[in-house]
């Protein structure tokens, strides 16, 4: 293995690192280059692998030749076939005029596979027979066409337990893993990940004229022992984050600052990170119960007033409050007589300002409400909504709020419900805190228009 080679490579195509295992998988990818042996790459999904192919089609002898990229799993099953191997006019409907594939476009180049795995049987079968013959078929036709191109795929799963399901043809999978190249993830990769963190800063300080962050050693070994599910990809998401949010630091990141950027280690959890997470404030309330706690005020900021008004007669005086909830009976369903003071169901006493004026819920809404709701964006028009929110719209009360009718405040927190949660009722109802069967009943009842 010629190391000063090796860095060349990395130099020419941007490849950071120098973990043995990377290394290795270069010089693999070096030698495999010069013959015209189909390659499989594998690793997951996000750890380079795109680098590898073209690192073999540069350094082949169809370096002049065109290089193509294609993702198996991003082009619908019904026109694979018409667009690697061509169609012919008329071989079905919109084939208005003849169109060359890419096996044949591309004939003394490189075709790079991407997400082999995700490719249907049919297409599967076409393909063993390009790589066995150099023969293919267009769409349509019955005549043989050669084609000299040189394949080289990646995937990020096991091949051979598709195999085993029969979502794999096991004859393709042994022509393409002639030469295989195994690219390891970034939590194999050691002091690897330092570099890349160094790398993505100091590139996002220069694209946008800022300070480059720098890690205190204690962050460094909390940045490289963290598992990134996500690879490169992730580690890139999570540089520029902390970037851009602490830019205005004057002193090295520290490890408890970088731990809020790195989402919590679970097993069934592969989403980046979106923001800074917390560990919980002074008053106890953790990060998501305060997201959910904008978001009521923000639904809620039209009717803030009435329903204030609502509470303190309810809370103030006794009598008139069980005047008040018998009046309204078709909004308070699970209400019942218990004792002197009438129970409020808390699926609607958690929405409701608390009387002392703080404007705060006495029961804040559990954080399993918010983790059961589909992932929609809290946070769309911020500024928007936080205007609208004002101490003046509190607390000045006047005559004209009287005629506002509680019916008329529940079909608009009902239809502010529905379009925030694109008329899909079963979300809209656990955004209110009422079962889908009452907002069914409640939609009938004011004759609203889900389209």
């Amino acid at each position: 293995m010629d190391i000063q080679e090796i860095q060349s490579v990395k130099q020419r195509f941007g490849i950071i690192g120098n973990a043995p295992a990377l290394n290795y998988a270069i010089n693999v990818a070096m030698q495999v280059a010069a013959t015209d042996l189909t390659v499989l790459i594998t690793g997951e999904s996000g750890s380079g692998k795109e680098s590898f192919s073209k690192i073999i089609h540069s350094l082949s002898a169809r370096k002049h030749g065109q290089f193509i990229a294609i993702n198996c799993g991003a082009i619908p099953e019904g026109t694979i076939d018409s667009e690697l191997f061509g169609h012919e006019k008329g071989s079905f409907t919109g084939a208005v005029d003849s169109r060359k594939g890419y096996f044949e476009t591309t004939n003394g180049g490189t075709i790079f596979l991407d997400e082999i795995g995700e490719m249907p049987l049919g297409t599967q079968a076409r393909l063993l027979r390009v790589l066995e013959n150099g023969e293919f078929i267009r769409v349509g036709s019955s005549k043989t066409q050669k084609t000299d191109v040189r394949v080289v795929a990646a995937t990020n799963v096991n091949l051979m337990d598709a195999v085993d399901k029969g979502n794999f043809r096991e004859d393709l999978y042994y022509r393409l893993n002639t030469v295989p190249i195994y690219v390891p993830p970034l939590r194999e990769r050691g002091t690897d990940i330092e570099l890349l963190f160094r790398k993505f800063t100091t590139d996002f300080s220069e694209r946008y004229r800022i300070k480059p962050l720098q890690l205190t050693e204690g962050a460094k070994q909390v940045l490289m022992s963290y598992p990134f599910p996500g690879n490169i990809r992730q580690l890139k998401n999570i540089a520029e984050q902390v970037s851009i949010l602490e830019s205005e630091q004057n002193k090295p990141i520290e490890t408890e600052t970088l731990t809020r950027y790195l989402p919590q280690q679970q097993p069934s959890n592969r989403s980046l990170a979106l923001f800074p997470q917390t560990n919980g404030g002074t008053n106890g309330e953790n990060f998501s119960e305060r997201e959910l706690l904008y978001k009521v005020l923000f639904d809620m900021r039209r009717d803030v007033n009435d329903l204030k008004k609502l509470v303190r007669d309810v809370l103030g005086d006794e009598q008139d409050g069980r005047q008040i909830l018998n009046n309204h009976k078709d909004l308070f369903d699970s209400i019942q007589p218990d004792g002197d003071h009438p129970p409020v169901d808390t699926n609607i006493t958690r929405f409701l300002p608390a009387p002392n004026g703080t404007g705060r819920p006495e029961n804040p809404p559990p954080s399993e409400t918010y983790n059961s709701h589909p992932p929609v964006q809290i946070f769309d028009d911020v500024a928007h909504d936080i205007n609208d929110v004002t101490v003046e719209d509190v607390t000045h009360e006047t005559e004209e709020d009287d005629s506002l009718s509680l019916e008329r405040q529940e079909k608009e927190m009902i239809l502010k419900a529905l379009r925030r949660n694109n008329n899909k009722r079963k979300y809209a109802a656990q955004a209110l805190g009422i079962s889908e069967r009452t907002l069914y009943r409640k939609i009938k009842q004011y004759e609203i228009d889900e389209e």
